[in-house]
């Protein structure tokens, strides 16, 4: 029970948030698919039974990809952007999720 009641916690870690941009969207409508940020950890089976368990439904496959953090400058200062795990979930035919339920 425990096991279990952990592995949960950490499948509702995995996804930080969805990518909501245009290149986010032309592939939603095209391919099917939905981009997530994840934790820099996060494996391709834990990507697929969070997305299941969090928005009940069926993923076909998970594809990964580490963008790497921007040098950006202040001035003076130098300073560098956080990197970043990218997430390209493939969701089955039919299957969809709508991040925009509940706006007004």
């Amino acid at each position: 029970m425990n096991a279990e009641q952990n592995k949960q916690e950490r499948l509702m870690q995995v996804l930080l948030a969805p990518q909501i941009s245009e290149k986010a969207t032309m592939l939603a409508e095209k391919s099917n698919q939905v981009v997530f940020i994840v934790t820099p950890d996060a494996t391709k089976p834990e990507i697929k039974a969070a997305v299941e368990l969090l928005f009940k439904v069926k993923v076909n496959s998970v594809q990964v990809a580490n963008a790497k953090g921007k040098q950006k400058r202040f001035g003076k200062m130098q300073g560098r952007r956080s990197d970043v795990r990218k997430a390209f979930v493939c969701l089955a035919q039919g299957q969809e999720i709508n991040f925009a339920e509940g706006v007004a």
